[in-house]
């Protein structure tokens, strides 16, 4: 637990002196909505002045990359009842990949997890464990270097990248296109006959960048639903 401060409290205060961007600081949130209500007069009138959500820095990036594996096309609360009995067969806790890898399948399955979400959360485990994959300091590289990186794993597409972009790492310039939320939020503000696509999102979001993450937090707390993504389905967000 020690460790884990300790490196929590260095990551702050390295981000705090070169003054990184961050969505897990409050004065990130200010100059981001400020820029986007300026920048944007529909998004102005969807996002109110102020709006931020609190999110806390979590240093285990392997956690959350298996978190959302099991979330893969599940709604919320069944997504997170499966990761409660998986996470009751380790004393309620995500094991760590050499004690899945002993794991047997019959076990894990039995616990609600599917056969390709098992094989997901195995390769990841074998690669992790086999140094193929390391995620270790994974927060230095850059956003597509990370994309790159986490897609070497067997279930994880582009979709879970930004999440874990978005949610991990607070990068604030990532913009999930593919998200059925995001698209469906940003129909709404701007008053689209039709779900926009990623040319259209890229477009839009010339006016958004360096705060796009705003923007897609933005348009699933607007919505107050379940986001749903190409792997993974996140309860909405309430600041």
């Amino acid at each position: 637990m020690e460790n884990k401060d300790y490196k929590l409290k260095n990551i702050k205060e390295s981000m705090r002196k070169r003054n990184v961007e961050t969505l897990f600081r409050k004065s990130s949130w200010e100059r981001g909505i400020r820029h986007l209500r300026k920048n944007d007069p529909k998004l102005a009138r969807a996002i109110r002045p102020g709006f931020h959500v609190d999110m806390t820095y979590d240093s285990d990036y392997y956690g959350s990359v298996v978190e959302s594996i099991v979330f893969q096309q599940l709604a919320g609360k069944a997504a997170e009842a499966i990761l409660n009995r998986f996470k009751k067969l380790y004393g309620g806790r995500i094991p760590s990949p050499s004690e899945f890898i002993k794991t047997d399948e019959k076990t894990v399955r039995g616990a609600g997890i599917s056969p390709q979400k098992y094989f997901y959360m195995l390769d990841l485990c074998k690669k992790l464990e086999s140094g193929m994959l390391a995620l270790e300091g994974i927060d230095s590289l850059s956003d597509e270097e990370i994309v790159e990186r986490l897609s070497s794993v067997k279930g994880i597409g582009r979709w879970t990248s930004d999440m874990f972009l978005i949610f991990s790492l607070g990068r604030t310039d990532v913009m999930p296109a593919e998200d059925l939320g995001v698209r469906k939020g940003l129909q709404s503000t701007y008053g689209l006959k039709e779900l926009p696509d990623r040319k259209r999102i890229e477009k839009l979001a010339l006016k958004w960048h360096p705060y796009c993450s705003m923007v897609a937090i933005a348009m699933w707390h607007r919505l107050d639903t379940v986001t749903i993504g190409d792997e993974k389905k996140p309860e909405s967000l309430n600041d």
